[in-house]
């Protein structure tokens, strides 16, 4: 599993980058780069995929200071920069407390 720790200081130091995906989700789910970083910071790993197409990565939830819950999907910290793959607000008729998927 991804070491949240690592994540943590990578995003607080500014190692990190969005894909082209999470770029054009920020702007249509109006997600702001602040609300990503206040995610980050009180995140927890809630699903991990080290077997992934792309390269190892993991499912973050964590609430903004607004207390908006958001799911960011993002690599491992083995890489350079840490990639924001997706994000998005989680429905909650598909997640229960937003961390653990309902059988549907």
């Amino acid at each position: 599993m991804a070491s949240l720790d690592e994540i943590r200081r990578g995003v607080e130091a500014g190692e990190y980058e969005f894909s082209k995906h999470a770029v054009d989700q920020t702007t249509i789910r109006r997600i702001s780069v602040r609300e990503v970083r206040e995610v980050f910071a009180n995140a927890e790993v809630i699903e991990d995929y080290p077997d992934d197409k792309y390269g190892p990565v993991c499912l973050i939830f964590g609430m903004t200071a607004a207390r908006r819950p958001l799911h960011i999907q993002c690599s491992y910290p083995s890489r350079p920069l840490i990639r924001v793959i997706t994000l998005y607000e989680p429905d909650p008729a598909r997640w229960i407390d937003f961390k653990i998927r309902r059988a549907l």
